[in-house]
């Protein structure tokens, strides 16, 4: 097994409903063929690109001898000779490494019918097992979640021109498949804010995607929109006696709300939603990390019917040590000082007690067991060596304290030692050809890592009574953002030609007091935490201010996340 990095890498957010989107693999897939039938044309290039979480995990990129020449039309379009392909492989022989990397993911394509048509054909004309993966069309997603006045074209190219992507599509393979994957990213973006948060939901939404006129209550509701500015912010769509049914953010608030009253709005839930609403409230906000902050705090403050996110809005879970002489690991939804978390699930919190047990010797059972003469009989665990049996007076509370404080060092970042016994473990296992025992140990510790990762970080930025930011707006100003112990206390923008630091001033002295509270986040939201975490760490965001250094623990988590993803290697290329 490889050894661990000293580097940290970022861990994902969680999801919390169905398959969650930031856990599937989507391989994003883009051929060049020799016309437009499966039966009668061929294969001339394929490309392909595999993400997860929003991270590129590996890329696929090869041209293919389809043994025919190639139209002057689509030599025009593509590029691709006859000249270009030959001495490329032809396609038998690179069939098995795409069908390999399309192996456990969803494939998207834009106009997937065609795609995937080619592929299915390929695999009939070679003899090789067609996968039958779930398939995603971008054009369609898009057509599901974007008006026709925001989208009057699906089309790739107008996609990358409106989201304004990196990579511009050129007709060939690999590029298209880029653009695509950013495409991709930004219409999930849209969804997770109309409250689809898993790959069912996600495909029930695009299955849904049939064109049909608005309906009667949903041009009867479209006065509604009148008022709204175009301007960033949270929206609320309030019922007939006031109540809140939904919450949404949106970089143009008139623009989104407008949406709802258009054929573009195909899902029979928020469909309902509008037929309930009598008026749209708005919060205009600085930018889109103030709207998302205030999103989450109107959906835990009102619980909206429809919205998904509702349902437990911040529903979390610790693992902590009991107040005992000989204390157990539990796993509690109130966050305490000491405790490792947050979970967004009881089983979650539990598979990690599970893997800390297997390197930390603290105890697995759950008596009562007395400071001085304990006498029960010893369990199963003492003959297999897992326990040292205090509960029979084997084990004195001085004996059982560095079993207390190895747990409470890994939990803070002060020693990863038992995440290296958990490491050996598996290498031992896979050198005895216990492959599934090995595999198992393997997941365990990269899920351990990873709720690790994530308490570490979080913690960290909960603890720090100040932090100010500043992110490039695009348009040569500063998105602004103050931050006290993991809430959002002030938001702000200095426009272009405005200097930043008296606005930052200004925004420092009207800002929100905070008075940390208990656990490690001292009190904060999670959601919020990490919202904040990400955007103070990545797109470009300057730290202008610190009230302290902003660090994580050495030997904390983080140096082993990219041990977690080596571990299972996952990336076919084709040269």
């Amino acid at each position: 097994m490889p050894a661990p990095p000293p580097a940290p890498a970022p861990q994902l957010s969680f999801d919390e409903l169905g398959t969650p989107l930031r856990e599937v693999t989507f391989v994003v897939l883009d051929l060049e063929t020799t016309g437009g039938s499966a039966e009668r044309d061929r294969i001339t290039e394929v490309g392909a690109v595999k993400v997860r979480g929003g991270e590129r995990i590996g890329e696929l990129a090869t041209l293919v001898d389809p043994g025919t020449g190639i139209p002057p039309q689509v030599v025009a379009l593509t590029g691709i000779t006859t000249a270009l392909v030959t001495g490329a492989p032809r396609l038998p022989q690179v069939l098995p490494s795409v069908l390999e990397f399309l192996g456990g993911g969803v494939l998207v394509a834009h106009n997937a019918p065609f795609d995937a048509g080619f592929l299915r054909a390929a695999c009939e004309r070679h003899g090789a097992a067609w996968p039958r993966p779930p398939v995603l069309c971008t054009a369609r997603l898009a057509r599901a979640v974007l008006s026709r006045d925001e989208a009057p074209s699906v089309k790739l190219a107008a996609l990358a021109e409106l989201f304004g992507t990196s990579t511009r599509p050129t007709h060939r393979a690999l590029a298209d498949a880029r653009a695509t994957v950013e495409v991709l990213h930004h219409l999930l973006e849209r969804i997770g804010n109309l409250g689809v948060q898993s790959l069912e939901e996600l495909l029930t939404l695009v299955r849904a995607a049939s064109p049909h006129r608005p309906t009667e209550r949903q041009r009867h509701k479209r006065h509604l929109a009148g008022s709204v500015p175009s301007a960033p912010g949270v929206y609320l769509f309030r019922g007939a006696r006031d109540e809140v049914l939904y919450v949404g953010t949106s970089g143009d608030l008139r623009r989104r709300v407008r949406s709802y009253f258009t054929a573009g709005e195909r899902r029979r839930r928020i469909r309902d939603m509008v037929a309930q609403a009598e008026r749209v409230d708005t919060i205009v906000c600085a930018h889109a990390l103030e709207a998302g902050v205030h999103e989450l705090r109107l959906i835990a403050a009102h619980r909206p019917r429809y919205n998904r996110r509702s349902r437990n809005p911040n529903a979390t879970w610790w693992v902590t040590a009991t107040a005992e002489a000989f204390p157990r690991l539990s796993v509690v939804p109130t966050p305490r000082d000491g405790a490792l978390g947050p979970f967004r699930s009881q089983h979650d919190a539990r598979e990690a007690v599970d893997a800390v047990l297997a390197a930390v010797p603290l105890r697995p059972c759950t008596l009562r067991i007395p400071a001085r003469d304990a006498h029960a009989g010893p369990c199963a665990l003492y003959e297999l060596r897992r326990c040292a049996a205090p509960c029979a007076g084997h084990q004195d509370v001085d004996g059982y304290a560095p079993a207390v404080l190895a747990w409470r060092r890994l939990v803070d970042g002060a020693d990863d030692g038992p995440l290296h016994t958990l490491a050996d473990e598996v290498t031992t296992l896979a050198g005895q050809e216990r492959f599934e025992a090995a595999a198992r140990g393997r997941d365990r510790l990269a899920g351990l890592v990873g709720a690790l990762g994530r308490a570490q970080r979080l913690a960290a930025l909960a603890s720090l009574a100040e932090v100010v930011g500043a992110r490039p707006d695009g348009g040569g100003g500063w998105e602004l953002a103050v931050v006290r112990h993991g809430r959002l206390a002030a938001a702000g923008v200095a426009r272009r030609g405005v200097s930043p630091m008296p606005v930052v001033e200004a925004l420092r002295a009207g800002a929100t007091t905070v008075l940390p509270g208990p656990g490690p986040l001292r009190g904060a939201a999670a959601d919020e935490v990490g919202l904040l975490h990400r955007w103070l760490s990545g797109g470009g965001t300057r730290l202008v201010l610190c009230d302290r250094p902003w660090e994580e623990p050495a030997r904390g988590a983080g140096g082993w996340a990219e041990w977690a993803r080596r571990a299972r290697p996952e990336v076919v290329v084709v040269e």
